[in-house]
């Protein structure tokens, strides 16, 4: 088996959040009287991080860095109390995860959310399963595709970067993993669809988490 260890995207991979983003997203927005956005609209919006999820809402124009600041704080402290509403791991992924564990696999995430959400979610959400390694975005990481997170995971994890699988749902993920030189595999069950999957170099794409335990060996 060509892999030691896999690191997983978080948002739209492991964890069904959208609805809880949605709704506090669009309760800071139409507290400052900005429009809305509906599901399908804001699986776009995700997956670049906090703040830029709050200037890709904002109307074409409006969006200074100081209304910016504003609506990013009235965010955090909104999803604070609201980010686990709805949230909880995609079908499957409990099973994935035990088959990792089996194999004797290194887990890790690196997502874009804020560090705190981050760590969170991994806490509660997925406190069944310890990860080696979990890592939020904070000042010290530029936001993927920027490699430099997967590339300190890879030294935290101890594995070459050719030793891992990046599993993630968006092109920002495969971008992510080719630049660092891991595996691209992309799940069709999160926010994207397989064309951009593809389109940013995604290897593999797979349609249930069962199909990554076949990928690995797993019986």
């Amino acid at each position: 088996m060509p892999f030691k260890s896999v690191i997983f995207d978080l948002d739209g991979t492991l964890l069904d959040t959208l609805e809880d983003v949605v709704n506090t997203l669009n309760a800071v927005l139409d507290m400052h009287n900005y429009p809305t956005h509906g599901l399908d609209k804001g699986r776009y919006l995700v997956g670049h991080g906090m703040r830029e999820l709050v200037r890709k809402a904002l109307p074409e124009g409006v969006a200074t860095e100081e209304l910016i600041d504003s609506l990013l704080k009235d965010l955090m402290i909104h999803y604070s109390s609201n980010w686990n509403r709805h949230s909880k791991p995609y079908p499957g992924i409990g099973d994935l995860l035990d088959d990792l564990t089996r194999l004797g696999m290194k887990k890790a995430i690196l997502s874009n959310k804020a560090d705190r959400f981050t760590q969170l979610c991994a806490k509660e959400l997925l406190a069944e399963w310890p990860f080696d390694a979990v890592i939020g975005h904070h000042s010290a990481i530029a936001h993927k595709p920027d490699p430099a997170g997967a590339l300190m995971i890879a030294g935290m994890l101890g594995h070459a970067p050719d030793e891992i699988l990046y599993v993630g749902d968006s092109g920002i993920d495969m971008q992510t993993a080719s630049r660092a030189g891991m595996y691209p595999l992309g799940v069709l069950w999160g926010f994207r669809p397989a064309e951009e999957l593809l389109e940013f170099g995604a290897k593999k794409l797979v349609e249930t988490p069962a199909e990554i335990s076949k990928f690995l060996g797993v019986a």
